[in-house]
């Protein structure tokens, strides 16, 4: 016995083996054929479509795998493309902030370049301002040597010049005879009214060696002075110095009472005080000069100048103290007057004294008599006072026969007040 199970509804079915092969054979016919065909098909059809659904969804999943990586792709080609934007940005950025500072550093460099160069310009002026500052100085003391060197050389020669002239060895000539001979040249245009000689007077046991004198043309002496020369022979074995000679020139200059002392040298020829020109000793001796020979001639005329000076002076104190003479007679006259106002004022002064006392006593009187108007002028007043004062009540005040009247009167006349 074999059991079925119908695939339709479920049921089993028990058959035996002759319904078993009538089954088969029912199996094995056409339609059962053609079912089993029919049920392949479908089979087959279920197959395909399960086959193509499976396809599709693997295509859907292919393709939908696809759109991701080409998701995927589009996310990293954008991330790497915004990479690479971002990264030129950044190199860019980099770039640009590297040019900027090698700008900075070029302009810094320029800027320190400039002011080196400024500095080094401005050094290099102020050195060659320096340089030809200290040239020009350099110059100008170079010229103010020559020209020391030059006027000192010039000095030297006209010293020598003038020592040759006036050695006696070498001329004959004498210092003397040189002064002489220099203000000889000048006396009738510059020295008419002078005397110049030589002194001779040696009664006080010593004398100079010229005398100036000066007189004007009312024959006052403007000017006097003592000269005495002094000339150091060449190979003198023992120097004098001008002091040595000062006493001797005073003493000469005294006994002949000339009023200047003049030395005129040429010792200490080495001496820069002596050689200089003129040279005032008045500290040791009154109006007393030391002069080199070349100003002998200026000396006397710078002296006869402050002499003419001194002498329009001394007119003028001359012509005040004749003014002063006046003065004195006049102020006699005046002090004569003077008393003889002083007698007239004190006379003149008693009688006003007098004529004062007087008012006075008047001005006494007439207060008096004032005072005593004053008084009878109150009186008067006080008097007036009292008139207007008196009334005709005043006066019926306490009369009784008086009252009466009034009052009677009153009645006649009601517009006369009651007493």
């Amino acid at each position: 016995m074999s059991e079925i199970k119908c695939p339709e509804c479920g049921t089993v079915f028990t058959v035996d083996e002759s319904d078993y092969l009538s089954i088969v054979r029912q199996v094995r016919d056409a339609e059962f054929a053609q079912e089993i065909d029919a049920r392949l098909a479908l089979e087959r059809d279920a197959h395909e479509q399960q086959r193509l659904a499976r396809e599709a969804a693997s295509a859907l999943e292919l393709q939908k795998a696809v759109q991701e990586k080409d998701a995927q792709i589009a996310a990293l080609t954008a991330r790497i493309e915004g990479l690479a934007q971002a990264g030129k940005a950044q190199t860019r950025i980099r770039l640009l902030e590297e040019e900027e500072r090698h700008r900075e550093a070029l302009a810094k460099v320029e800027r320190d370049r400039d002011a080196l160069r400024s500095r080094v310009e401005q050094q290099q002026a102020d050195a060659r301002r320096v340089a030809a500052e200290h040239e020009s100085e350099l110059r100008d003391k170079l010229n103010a040597k020559d020209l020391v060197i030059h006027e000192r050389d010039a000095e030297i020669e006209r010293i020598r010049d003038m020592r040759s002239r006036l050695n006696t060895k070498l001329l004959g000539e004498s210092l003397e005879q040189h002064c002489e001979i220099e203000f000889n040249r000048l006396r009738a245009t510059a020295f008419r009214n002078a005397y110049f000689e030589k002194d001779n007077d040696a009664s006080g046991g010593s004398k100079g060696d010229y005398i100036y004198r000066e007189t004007d043309e009312n024959g006052v002496e403007i000017i006097s002075i003592m000269f005495e020369m002094k000339n150091e022979q060449d190979g003198a074995t023992h120097h004098k110095r001008n002091e040595d000679h000062f006493k001797k020139l005073d003493r000469d200059r005294t006994e002949k009472k000339c009023e200047y002392a003049v030395l005129v040298s040429l010792l200490e020829p080495e001496s820069e005080l002596y050689n200089g020109g003129i040279v005032d000793v008045s500290y040791r001796f009154d109006k007393m000069y030391v002069i080199r020979p070349q100003f002998f001639i200026p000396m006397i005329t710078i002296l006869r100048n402050a002499a003419l000076e001194s002498l329009k002076y001394r007119s003028e104190l001359a012509l005040v103290r004749q003014q002063d003479i006046d003065v004195t007679n006049f102020e006699e006259s005046l002090n004569d007057f003077k008393e003889r106002f002083a007698r007239n004022y004190d006379l003149a002064s008693r009688k006003f004294s007098n004529a004062i006392d007087e008012i006075d006593k008047t001005i006494d009187h007439l207060q008096k008599v004032k005072e005593s108007l004053i008084g009878s002028e109150r009186n008067l007043r006080l008097a007036n006072d009292k008139a207007d004062a008196l009334t005709v009540r005043k006066l019926t005040r306490g009369n009784a026969t008086m009252k009466a009247k009034f009052d009677e009167l009153s009645e006649k006349k009601p517009g006369l007040p009651a007493q």
